[in-house]
This record gives C-alpha cells, structure tokens and sequence, in this order.
C-alpha cells in the first residue's frame, strides 16, 4: 500500500472490486482515499466489464474508521483549511450516483465515514462481534450524510446513533434489516458478497439497473411519485430484446443470454 494509491480497484467476471488499503491507519479516510474512491466510482460507472461493486478493505479488524483525523490536524495546523476542502467529493455523492449495485463487505468495525460508505451501499455483509457509530458529535464534526438512514433504520435507533456519538453491536443493526448478512470470518464476509454480486451481474443488466433505480428513486421522492418514475426507468427495460430473451429461455429450460450491457 502506498499513501499515493490507497484504494485498488480490479473487475472479474462481471465483479469490480474496491479494495480501501490503508490497514495500518484503520482505513482511515485519508484526503487521498476518498479522492481515491471518488475516481473508482467514476471508473465503475464507466467500465463496460462490470456488473456489480463491492467494496471492501484491508483487514485489520475496521472496516473504516471514518475521516482520517490526524490527517485533518495536520492540515488545519499547516494550511489552515479543513480537510474537507481538499476532497473532491467529501459526501461521496458520485457513491450513490452509481447505478450499478454496490455491495458492502464489511470485514470489521465500521464508524463515522466507514458509515457514510456502508449506507451509501446497496447491500451490505457484516462481521459478527463487531460494532458500528456514528461518532461525528464527539469530534465536534457532523453527519448531514446519515438523513438517508431514516429509510433504513428506525428513528430512535438512529437518534441515539447521531445524538449520542457511541457505537452499537453490528448485530443490533442487523435486528433491524441494516445488514444483510451477518458472517463469522472476514473470509466469510467476502465469500458472501462475492455470491451476491455473482447472482446479480447474471441478471438482466437494464433489469437490474432500473431495479436500483426505482428503489432510490422512491426515497427521494415518495410513494405516489416514485411509482411514476419508476415505470419511466423500466420503459427501457420492457423494450429491450432481453425482455425477450428472458422468457424465451425460461421456456427453453437454458440459461439467458443478454444482449444488454
């Protein structure tokens, strides 16, 4: 690893990996990791041999640590900026811009940022004995990212979540449908993930875009006119010849071949 090129990014069959590499600082998020995942969300979404992200990180028992605040110290002592304003996309907005399903591989603790990237997910594998925070309020910094967790959480879980800045059993969160999976190794947690992506990058690629789609669409815009968009995004999908194919291979017993990317 190299504080240079701190995430690493690979495709196989159909699976783009993005590996966050900085085990000996918890993967903290470093002005260069996050630069470094911003330009692995805008590679992924280009790249024509991907089907399905996950995300992931070196073990070292944390998943991420949140915002590198030594990092932060230094530079608000030598530049006096915060360290947000040297990130091109502190909130991760082109994370959920993506429209290719992200899986979290969640191989040990998560707080702070390592949150912000896990509810950016769109499934997420967790590690049992581990523990999860959003712990903004006792560095002085803030959440305004955690507002989606309102469709993912109850409200007084995430209350006590931002309000009182501890972290909480990964189990506890997943009693709740926060995580997917809850797994014993991080080998685990990685061999589940990678059985999710495979079974969602052989779908239908239009199917499972808009699939995606639709759901955040919805959280954006609420039931009545989630529907409405939701009908325009699959308007592609029904025109497509893998609407076609679909049927014609389950008649014929055979696997589809899409004609999509």
């Amino acid at each position: 690893m190299s504080d240079d090129e701190p995430v690493r990014y690979s495709v196989e069959n159909g699976v783009a990996k993005i590996t966050i590499d900085r085990p000996e600082r918890k993967n903290a998020l470093s002005v260069e990791a996050m630069n470094g995942l911003t330009t692995a969300w805008e590679r992924v979404e280009r790249d024509s041999r991907a089907r399905v992200v996950i995300l992931t990180s070196a073990d070292c028992g944390v998943f991420s640590a949140g915002l590198d605040l030594r990092q932060a110290a230094e530079i608000r002592a030598r530049d006096g900026v915060d360290i947000l304003t040297l990130m091109r996309d502190p909130m991760q907005t082109a994370m959920r811009a993506v429209s290719k399903p992200i899986i979290a591989a969640m191989t040990g603790s998560l707080m702070a940022g390592g949150m912000l990237l896990a509810l950016k997910s769109d499934l997420r594998i967790g590690l049992r004995g581990t523990r999860a925070g959003i712990t903004e309020v006792k560095m002085g910094r803030g959440s305004p990212w955690a507002v989606p967790l309102l469709w993912m959480l109850p409200q007084p879980v995430l209350m006590e979540l931002v309000l009182t800045g501890e972290t909480m059993p990964i189990e506890r969160l997943a009693e709740h449908g926060f995580v997917n999976y809850l797994e014993e190794t991080p080998d685990a947690v990685r061999a589940r993930a990678l059985q999710l992506a495979h079974m969602i990058a052989e779908g239908a690629p239009l199917s499972v875009r808009a699939a995606k789609a639709s759901v955040l669409a919805a959280m954006d815009l609420g039931c009545e006119k989630g529907l409405v968009e939701a009908n325009s995004l699959h308007v592609e999908t029904y025109a497509s010849l893998d609407a076609v194919e679909g049927p014609r291979a389950f008649a014929e017993k055979r696997k589809p071949v899409w004609q999509s990317q």
